[in-house]
């Protein structure tokens, strides 16, 4: 029989390639999504659709849930109404999701829910793994709420495993399609000093990562999910100039990242060299763990 998994955030940069992955897998999948049930397919493949939590409850169960939902936080300038969406996306919907799911038939097996290293805050050069207090901050309190609100299944001894994850470069989107046009134009250069660190990942190994937790059994808890060689800002600018074939020597300074964006542009200008400590202990392989050969990947799908 198969399994049945219901996926928020199916039709994001992430999930449109979890989704055809889990579906060669052999899963049956659901996806929560306000877009018209075509569009959905046409994103994710031969998928249900539901527009509404709400329409799930008393119903008869799903093996798994992944929970990747949430606007994206680098979209808008951070006002107090746009801090207000971005928790309501994240932590509003979770809850709304965990209660859906106590009215089951039967709890799921396990929950894989979205976080982020935003949740250590700024960290300088240290090295941060699952284990580092983090720093109170915007982004902490973001992703330590978003993370609470998933736990409460644990409850009901469902497996909580909570995907904190890093800048996820691929092709056809995320924030590396942002950076390719001007740094193509001769306009790359490092943001601030470029000594901060950018926790970057490929989005293959997020996929992997998180079919990695779905399906291991003794996975449970917080895993940072970034690859094992963190780079600096100035680091990463110069390997994707040289991909790119391009001088990176045009910085932004800092105080007019500031005036441009306010309080968001601690998320150019600060950093955590963070490690996915516990994957490496736990088993799981990278197949892109270096910067270079992972823009190349992405830069030769995108052309």
């Amino acid at each position: 029989m198969s399994q049945r998994i219901l996926l928020t955030g199916g039709t994001g940069f992430i999930g449109q390639q979890l989704c055809p992955t889990l579906l060669e897998q052999g899963y049956e999948l659901t996806v929560l999504s306000r877009q018209p049930a075509k569009s959905v397919m046409s994103l994710c493949g031969p998928v249900e659709t539901t527009r509404d939590l709400n329409q799930l409850r008393n119903h008869r169960g799903f093996n798994a849930i992944i929970n990747l939902a949430g606007e994206g936080i680098a979209d808008k300038r951070w006002s107090d109404a746009r801090k207000k969406a971005l928790r309501d996306s994240r932590i509003g919907l979770t809850e709304t999701l965990v209660d859906v799911a106590r009215s089951w038939e039967t709890p799921p097996a396990v929950m894989v829910s979205g976080s982020a290293v935003g949740f250590y805050g700024n960290q300088d050069d240290q090295a941060v793994t699952e284990d580092t207090p983090p720093r109170d901050e915007f982004t902490h309190q973001l992703c330590r709420d978003w993370e609470n609100a998933a736990l409460q299944l644990s409850e009901q001894g469902v497996r909580v495993c909570l995907s904190r994850t890093g800048i996820v470069a691929g092709p056809g989107g995320g924030f590396l399609q942002r950076m390719v046009l001007p740094f193509k134009l001769g306009l790359g250069g490092k943001l601030g000093h470029g000594q901060q660190y950018m926790p970057w990942i490929h989005r293959a190994d997020v996929v992997a990562a998180l079919v990695w937790m779905l399906d291991n059994p003794d996975a449970s808890g917080p895993y940072n999910v970034v690859s094992p060689n963190p780079v600096t800002n100035e680091e990463f600018t110069r390997t994707l100039g040289d991909a790119l074939n391009r001088p990176t020597v045009i910085p932004a300074p800092a105080v007019a990242l500031k005036l441009g964006l306010g309080e968001m542009s601690r998320l150019l200008l600060t950093g955590q060299k963070a490690l996915p400590e516990r994957l490496l202990k736990e088993g799981f392989s990278f197949q892109f763990p270096e910067l270079g050969a992972a823009l190349a990947d992405c830069l030769r799908k995108e052309s």
